[in-house]
């Protein structure tokens, strides 16, 4: 019965009426046949999101500094409150154990027992404040694995460089105490996206690949690590087969874990989460939606989308444009930044420069 309650919550957050999407061309946007996108809440600068068990919607911004929680009414539309400020680029949350994890540049962050004090956050207690201080490439998307263990990337300081290897261009994971904290994966430059395949329970990641080496390369990348302790070779090879012309004379690719699936160049893939739900038709089931937040630097924009990487026997075999239109021409109005499933089995989208959660689900 609890469970039943729980979702019901959740779905009454999304079947809240939806308000303020005048000024968003959602007519824009292309999606498959079937399917159809809405706006669900204005949350400013919306980064990561996470659901917690009574059905909040909890959201990270970088610009901010705040953490968001939206919420449902009986009637009307759904409310977007405050729970968290002053924080050093939020970007990252998570729920576990009725607990709300926050990142912080070099903070993780819990908030206890948020569901029930959302009108009055408590203080956050500090799991970890060990992470590295570095602005560039410090915000963190983090996440549970099915291990019960935190897991927490540390992008390299620079475009391309030889940091601390022990610090930096790596995914660590720990204990939720903060405890046990370790090395699982080395060699990448900047992770904003992970998720487990509900099959294998193996860890799957998106990558951004350097910049200044041109529109077209490298790539960036999403990689399969099933166990810890593998090297995916930044910064001496960028999407398995490009020696970096400053520190690829120090190692071959041959040396590192080569890409699962190569993906546009510099398209800023970020967000991804393997699709369980049974809503969307079955095709979708297992597979990878990636939020690409798009690229900043390159002569002609390319990215501003949802894409969908299709897994098949453990190995991914196409890669294709799922949700587009947030870009028109040279002119982008809204930047995917994250995926999230709901219990429904709708699709998420958060947008940080539209300042938006969009819904799409399938009406075919």
């Amino acid at each position: 019965m609890r469970n039943l309650s729980l979702t019901i919550a959740v779905l009454l957050m999304l079947a809240a009426p939806l308000s303020r999407a005048e000024d968003l061309p959602l007519d824009k946007i292309k999606l498959p046949p079937g399917f159809a996108i809405e706006l669900l809440a204005r949350v400013p600068n919306a980064r990561e999101m996470a659901l917690g068990t009574r059905g909040t919607l909890f959201v990270g911004s970088m610009e901010g500094g705040k953490v968001y929680a939206v919420t449902a009414k009986s009637a009307g539309p759904a409310t977007v409150s405050t729970i968290a400020s002053g924080l050093n680029s939020p970007v990252g949350v998570a729920f576990h154990n009725g607990a709300l994890y926050v990142s912080a540049v070099s903070r993780i962050l819990r908030f206890d027992d948020i569901e029930s004090r959302l009108d009055n956050p408590p203080r956050p207690v500090v799991v970890s404040d060990r992470f590295p201080t570095d602005a560039h490439h410090g915000w963190k998307f983090i996440a549970f694995g099915p291990d019960g263990k935190l897991y927490v990337p540390v992008g390299a300081p620079c475009n391309v460089c030889e940091p601390d290897f022990d610090r930096y261009a790596n995914i660590q994971r720990m204990n939720a105490d903060g405890s046990g904290r370790e090395i699982y994966a080395r060699g990448l430059r900047n992770s904003v996206g992970f998720d487990w395949d509900p099959r294998t329970k193996e860890l799957w990641f998106t990558n951004n690949g350097r910049d200044m080496l041109g529109d077209d390369v490298p790539p960036d990348t999403l990689h399969h690590a099933p166990k810890p302790g593998l090297n995916f070779g930044y910064p001496y090879c960028h999407g398995g087969t490009i020696a970096d012309p400053e520190f690829g004379s120090k190692h071959r690719c041959e040396e590192f874990s080569p890409p699962a699936q190569n993906l546009g160049p510099h398209v800023a893939s970020l967000g991804m989460r393997f699709y369980t739900g049974t809503q969307f038709p079955a095709r979708y089931r297992d597979q990878i939606f990636i939020a690409e937040h798009g690229s900043w630097n390159r002569s002609k924009k390319i990215g501003y989308r949802v894409t969908l990487v299709r897994v098949e026997g453990n190995k991914p075999v196409a890669y294709e444009p799922f949700a587009t239109g947030w870009l028109q021409g040279e002119k982008a109005w809204g930047r995917p930044v994250d995926v999230l499933m709901t219990p429904d089995g709708a699709l998420l989208v958060s947008d940080d420069y539209a300042g938006a959660i969009y819904r799409i689900t399938y009406r075919g």
